[in-house]
């Protein structure tokens, strides 16, 4: 099958270079999925799992803080604050950043930053669906 070059980046530096056939990604306006000969796109992406489709139909899971999506020819990029392997993800510790996003959010204090909380909670609950999608595979 064919193959698109694939790049996952992060101020920390590239998390993954290689050829996959397929990424899909939840995009600003829904999932996305990006073969080879994918049209040129710049998109938005939210909060949440990134899967690679790798040559021979092998899958890895990774997450990423949102970001952008770029396709040109012959190549895909994600830019993203945060990125990391799903396999890495401490769900415990996910677990209880939702939880502690959800009970601040509840709490609603008058010196809550209010925005905050609640990329908090989106964050946490995306970690949780990247994991989710890793165990399903």
């Amino acid at each position: 099958m064919a193959t698109i070059q694939c790049n996952i980046v992060s101020p920390e530096g590239e998390l993954f270079s290689g050829e996959v056939e397929m990424l899909s990604a939840e995009g600003g306006a829904g999932e996305i999925a990006i073969t080879p000969r994918h049209a040129p796109l710049l998109t938005n992406l939210k909060p949440g799992p990134v899967k690679l489709t790798l040559e021979g139909g092998e899958e890895e899971v990774f997450f990423a803080s949102g970001g952008f999506l770029e396709v040109q020819p012959g190549e895909v990029t994600l830019l993203t604050d945060v990125a990391e392997r799903a396999d890495d993800i401490d769900s415990a510790a996910a677990e209880r950043a939702k939880e502690l996003a959800e009970r601040e959010l509840e709490d609603q204090k008058a010196d809550m930053d209010y925005s905050l909380a609640a990329a908090n909670l989106a964050e946490a609950a995306a970690r949780l669906k990247a994991l989710q999608k890793l165990r399903k595979k």
